[in-house]
């Protein structure tokens, strides 16, 4: 199996890493570039490409079906973007989190400190999901250990008790087709599998949804009529647009690029390789009798209690995750099946 966008890929290492950073593409670094050029020459300043960020909008719209570009918001950060979520719930609102879920998902609501928040196991969200929950915020994939939610279990329990359901697509978007319907909230980092920048993350949601949605500090990217209403007073935007933060163009201009590849590739391509790939990778560990962390239908592969192996991997030019005594290795777009031997084969000399 050869990359399956040859000519955009060219990484010296072994890079098995995506779940932590994704690398760009060739087409990503010439749009960026085409832009640094024109800043450098003073021909145009990096906000003159601000029509990019309502076409990255309407880009990462598309991959999430059934949304519109009218209900994406700009950010930089996961957890900036959640917190107006957090800030809108009432004192004392149950929140609904999954045990071990990274940080920036839980981290909003656990810090505001008048909420009742309550960790359960992943697999047990859907159980625990009771009459008084007022939201369940979980990573749909989880950055650990690759292992998915059961989505339609899930969404069918919070509707059944009247609660929120917000999902963090970072480690899915790109490879996971994913449904606008399926949540009330999506927030996603553009920086892993969609190949973008880490200062561009969207948070997508439906007007019901948005209503109770406010800025925690708005800027003048969150007005109405944000190049006529620079200077105070200014009135909101009507829509999530509200909650936009001033976008780091640059980002932007790279999201885009990285976001049309993914697009043109298909999700459906996309994920059959990287499953291809990642599936290859468990057979082979299981033939070396090495274990691995359950997350089937998952292009994140965890080993546990690795310490003893990941010395290995740096001398054989090979790039994952060492963290907490395991080993991530996660497959995308630049991977072939030669990764995927070198990795075992690497690993097999233990």
């Amino acid at each position: 199996m050869q990359p399956l966008a040859p000519g955009e890929f060219a990484p010296d290492a072994t890079y098995l890493n995506t779940a932590s950073y994704g690398l760009p593409p060739a087409r990503v670094l010439a749009a960026v570039r085409a832009v640094t050029d024109d800043w450098a020459a003073g021909r145009a300043a990096p906000n003159a490409h601000d029509d990019r960020v309502d076409s990255a909008r309407a880009a990462f719209a598309r991959l999430l079906t059934g949304a519109t570009a009218g209900d994406v918001a700009v950010g930089s950060t996961v957890a900036a973007l959640i917190g107006p979520v957090a800030a809108a719930l009432p004192a004392g609102a149950e929140v609904l989190v999954a045990a071990g879920d990274f940080a920036s998902v839980p981290g909003p609501f656990r810090y505001r400190g008048d909420l009742s928040l309550r960790t359960v196991p992943l697999e047990r969200l859907a159980a625990e999901v009771r009459p008084q929950t007022a939201l369940v915020a979980a990573s749909l994939v989880q950055s650990a250990d690759g292992r998915l939610l059961d989505l339609a279990e899930l969404r069918t329990a919070t509707r059944a008790h009247g609660a929120r359901l917000l999902l963090d697509a970072s480690q899915a978007a790109g490879w996971l087709p994913l449904h606008f319907d399926d949540a009330d909230y999506w927030v996603c980092a553009t920086f892993k599998w969609l190949l973008g920048a880490r200062s561009v993350t969207f948070l997508a949601a439906g007007p019901e949804a948005t209503e109770s949605l406010r800025p925690l500090a708005p800027g003048w990217y969150a007005a109405a009529d944000r190049w006529s209403e620079m200077y105070a007073p200014q009135r909101l935007a009507a829509t999530i647009r509200r909650l936009d933060d001033t976008p780091d163009w640059l980002g932007v201009t790279a999201t885009l690029a990285g976001l049309d590849l993914v697009e043109h590739l298909t999700v459906d391509a996309v994920r059959a390789h990287d499953l291809t790939l990642a599936d290859h990778f468990r057979t082979g560990l299981s033939a070396l009798s090495i274990p691995v962390l359950p997350a089937p239908g998952s292009p994140i592969v965890t080993i546990p209690d690795a310490t003893r192996l990941a010395p290995l991997l740096s001398p054989a030019g090979i790039v994952a995750t060492a963290r907490n005594a395991n080993l991530r290795f996660s497959f995308h777009l630049h991977n072939t099946i030669d990764d995927v031997d070198h990795a075992l084969k690497t690993l097999g000399g233990a």
